[in-house]
């Protein structure tokens, strides 16, 4: 079982970057786990594509509730939790989680982009918010990797608008802060975690290679922040999430797996 407590060096590096990368955040039975479920799921041919200004389409597929499946385990568990807390200086709750999928040779890019961008429709006053994600399948430059800009969550939200079939942030700005903040593409192997504030401004290329890049991304809310009015049918409001032992992750893996493989 990986066990992980974030240092106060980290938490000086995500507030003064916007982010930190967690090498084997998950362990390999627990990464092997998730990745032999999502890839089994049948939950997965509801995934929605979002096309890219080249015609190019990425899926996802999000939920707003927790179950009791290894994508939930994964969210309440206390690594994850605990970090996201520290880094946020206050007690989380679940926002969403989804799982992000580039297939292979024809998964679309993201556009530059900051998840408070549109999270801020949900009537979230503060940008106190942060995702976490778990990198499924080996992400690398060649099959469209997480790129981010160091630092750019300390320039405040960006207006957003329509790129495509995605949410962009202001071209022009975003050239501006090109020629000023280091780009750094995220490449991480299966089960390593990337902690980054809803701020930073991150985008991805088109998977034009023969590997699929694969994550699941839990997505948190502060309790101070509960959105002032609540959103028909979207992000839920504060509620207290319950934090679950690391072991959890592989005993609920476990049991989901065994009952798909009895399902078939």
């Amino acid at each position: 079982m990986a066990t992980f407590r974030v240092s106060d060096e980290q938490v000086r590096q995500f507030q003064d970057h916007g982010y930190i990368v967690v090498r084997h955040l998950l362990d390999q039975d627990e990464t092997d786990l998730l990745c032999r479920i999502a890839k089994a799921d049948r939950d997965m041919d509801n995934a929605h594509g979002r096309r890219d200004t080249q015609g190019g389409v990425s899926k996802l597929r999000v939920h707003n509730e927790l179950g009791d499946d290894i994508y939930s385990a994964c969210v309440r568990c206390e690594r994850i939790v605990s970090t996201t807390e520290t880094l946020l200086g206050d007690e989380i709750y679940h926002f969403h989680h989804k799982m992000m999928v580039k297939e292979p040779r024809v998964g679309g890019a993201w556009e530059w982009h900051q998840d408070y961008g549109y999270w801020y429709n949900n009537h979230c006053l503060y940008p106190d918010m942060a995702s976490c994600m778990i990198a499924v399948d080996r992400a690398t430059k060649q099959n469209g990797c997480l790129q981010v800009l160091k630092g750019s969550h300390g320039c405040g939200r960006l207006e957003h608008g329509q790129t495509a079939g995605q949410t962009g942030a202001d071209p022009e700005r975003v050239a501006a802060l090109l020629e000023r903040l280091e780009l750094v593409y995220v490449e991480m192997d299966p089960g390593d975690g990337l902690f980054f504030h809803c701020n930073l401004l991150h985008r991805s290329d088109q998977n034009r290679s023969s590997d699929p890049r694969w994550s699941l991304i839990c997505c948190y809310n502060t309790k101070h922040n509960d959105p002032f009015r609540k959103v028909p049918g979207g992000h839920p409001s504060y509620h207290p999430l319950e934090c679950w032992p690391d072991e959890k992750v592989k005993e609920v893996g476990r049991a989901q797996w065994q009952s798909m493989q009895g399902s078939t």
